[in-house]
């Protein structure tokens, strides 16, 4: 049998030719298998690995172009939102002022209806003033001129005597006359 030592030293010792036989030195046909072995793997798993890798690099290229186009819709549509948001802030804002304005007509309206209101009321109390007052003259006159007349009629009627009574006709016939013949 060999020692193991043998074989790190003589790694080149092959058998001789015409022999067919196994090999037992373990480390020198590990390493002819592993050589073996490693370049099956590399000549046959390098088609293998790039298929898989650039597989894997069109998956990665497709997910970002992919996420670009979600980036670039979903930046349009931020766009689109801002304008209409924009869009719809000014309108509010031009619902506002004609609301507010039509607020402050309505008020101003209001203020103007309440004080020509007003003003009517006032009319109407100056009116009803003036005719009460009016109304009280002609009751005061009224009464002055009874009293007045109660006063005259008491006078005569104790000064008068019917010779008096006679005279007091006939000079107002004959004022009554000579009115007629002015006229004629």
């Amino acid at each position: 049998m060999k020692n193991v030592t043998d074989s790190f030293l003589f790694l080149g010792y092959w058998p001789p030719a015409g022999s067919f036989g196994f090999n037992t030195d373990i480390l020198a046909t590990n390493l002819i298998n592993l050589s073996v072995v490693l370049g099956v793997l590399i000549f046959f798993g390098k088609r293998v690995l790039n298929d898989l890798l650039d597989n894997r690099k069109q998956r990665i290229l497709k997910t970002i172009r992919n996420s670009d186009e979600l980036r670039e819709g979903a930046i349009e549509r931020l766009e689109k939102a801002r304008a209409r948001l924009q869009k719809v802030e000014m309108e509010a804002d031009r619902y506002r002022a004609n609301e507010y304005s039509g607020i402050e007509r309505s008020r101003l309206n209001l203020i103007h209806s309440i004080s020509k209101t007003l003003e009517q009321l006032e009319n109407y109390k100056n009116e009803s003033i003036r005719f009460e007052q009016q109304r009280a003259i002609n009751q005061v006159r009224q009464r002055v001129f009874q009293q007045a007349l109660l006063g005259a009629l008491g006078t005569l009627n104790s000064c008068l005597n019917d010779e008096l009574h006679l005279r007091t006709i006939s000079a107002n016939i004959g004022m009554f006359g000579s009115m007629k013949e002015i006229t004629d």
